[in-house]
């Protein structure tokens, strides 16, 4: 398809992340309903054209269409893009399956791993849609808050599919004079880095909520970088994936900006509160919380040693103080920078 050429799109998820990419299509001329879940996000967007729930204040173009089901959703499209948060996934992958038809291709913009298969999106999504939707699975991740996305500030993402042909594709549907898309055929790489990330902001949240300077978050953004490589390469990624826009771009943004969650629950943490107190008052999801779960079980499934992590893990579900954890982390074995 050629950047000019009107694609019909169905984007499955009205959170700030679903609302936002369904908008940006959307203005772009694309042809693009919008399911949502929630009756009164439905109805802010009907008679509003706002998310007030999830994406307050942001004006959304006139042909964006939000529809309640999935038989109005999914009707005679071409892309498919997932956007529900990652533990809800294979629910609604299941749910959507008696509307697809072949030749409908997937975009999942979902960052996250399931945490009782230790999956990623595109290998749940390998269980669930018959094999021709699979070969052509991609996913989209980068350093991208919606806000700014919605604003049309300029951003740099990255699409990743087995067949990098088929990336570049959709490199042109998505791409606009302020979101610029990179293509890459490390489809495991930029999950890995989307979902992992998270889990390091929180560390760094918590670490800024302690009252640590600069130096001590700039130590556990390199340090957990150092991390979420290890892993992806124990499990078939490309090591420089980890140092583009799905990764260093991406975990930069996290751990540092304000507009992050996950972060914002880390600080939270850092000042003593409590995970159930914190996830109560959230209206949108953080998606560290969850995946810290699976990171932690997927660092010990593969051997891999994932020290900030595993505190990280052991401070949200095991009641650990934040301070024994940065203590712990300070006085471990003295170690060479780079392993091989």
């Amino acid at each position: 398809m050629g950047q000019t050429d009107k694609v019909k799109i169905a984007a499955i998820g009205a959170g700030s992340w679903g609302t936002t990419l369904a908008n940006l299509l959307a203005d772009k001329g694309h042809i693009v309903d919008l399911w949502v879940r929630e009756e009164e996000v439905y109805e802010q967007i009907k008679k509003n054209r706002i998310n007030e729930t999830f994406l307050p204040g942001m004006k959304l173009v006139d042909d964006l269409n939000p529809v309640k089901t999935f038989a109005e959703a999914l009707k005679d499209k071409d892309i498919i893009m997932m956007v529900v948060p990652s533990h809800v996934y294979r629910d609604v992958l299941i749910q959507m399956k008696p509307y697809l038809k072949p030749g409908m291709q997937f975009v999942s913009a979902t960052k996250g791993i399931e945490n009782n298969t230790l999956k990623v999106m595109s290998e749940v999504a390998e269980e669930i849609l018959d094999p021709v939707y699979i070969d052509n699975f991609a996913c989209l991740a980068g350093p991208s808050f919606a806000k700014e996305v919605v604003a049309k500030q300029p951003t740099a993402v990255t699409i990743a599919s087995r067949d990098i042909a088929h990336a570049t594709g959709l490199q042109n549907i998505f791409s606009t004079s302020l979101f610029r898309v990179y293509v890459s055929d490390d489809l495991m790489g930029i999950q890995l880095c989307g979902a992992l990330k998270n889990v390091i902001a929180i560390a760094a949240g918590t670490s800024d909520g302690l009252g640590f300077g600069l130096n001590a978050r700039a130590a556990l953004i390199t340090r957990g970088l150092a991390e979420i490589t290890r892993l992806g390469v124990a499990m078939g990624a490309n090591p420089m994936t980890f140092a583009g826009l799905s990764g260093i771009g991406d975990l930069v943004l996290t751990c540092t900006g304000d507009l992050s969650r996950n972060r914002t629950l880390g600080l939270k943490i850092g000042k003593g509160m409590k995970l159930n107190d914190i996830t109560g008052s959230m209206s949108m999801v953080a998606e560290g919380v969850m995946t810290s779960i699976a990171a932690y079980e997927l660092g010990k499934k593969m051997g891999v040693d994932m020290p900030i992590i595993d505190q990280t893990y052991e401070t949200l579900y095991k009641g650990k103080d934040p301070l024994l954890a940065v203590k712990e982390l300070m006085t471990r074995e003295l170690k060479k920078e780079r392993e091989h």
